[in-house]
């Protein structure tokens, strides 16, 4: 009888040790998802200044619709990356269940892809409109 106790006494100590290895599992995936979005975030930020610069480095080219275009090329290129890296970190994060750590919540995502979208949408009319 006693060897019956302990025998159930562990395996429930395995299952709280399985769960909670689990619940860890996911947080720090979680975490990689938060990771990646500001990652993605970064090179979309980047493609922008790409643009931008290369504007700026061809301006004296004789047709200036060529580097404009380009610039536009760069800059709608960062709008898809933003919006793809909040679309799938949504995805993550819509699946997993924070256990131990404060999530980034996916509402501030769509705020900061949104942001993004706008600042490279006026960037890209700035570039055309203004002389």
């Amino acid at each position: 009888m006693m060897q019956l106790r302990c025998d159930s006494r562990l395996s429930a100590d395995k299952d709280e040790l399985a769960t909670e290895r689990t619940n860890l599992a996911e947080d720090r995936t979680l975490l990689a998802a938060e990771r990646t979005f500001s990652g993605w975030a970064r090179t979309a930020m980047a493609a922008i200044g790409i643009g931008l610069g290369f504007n700026a480095l061809f301006k004296m080219v004789e047709q200036t619709w060529v580097p404009k275009a380009i610039a536009t090329a760069f800059i709608l290129l960062a709008i898809f990356i933003i919006i793809a890296a909040e679309r799938r970190a949504r995805s993550v994060h819509r699946r997993l269940t924070a256990h131990r750590v404060e999530e980034f919540q996916g509402v501030n995502m769509s705020i900061i892809a949104v942001a993004i979208s706008a600042g490279a949408i006026g960037l890209m009319v700035a570039l055309w409109v203004l002389a």
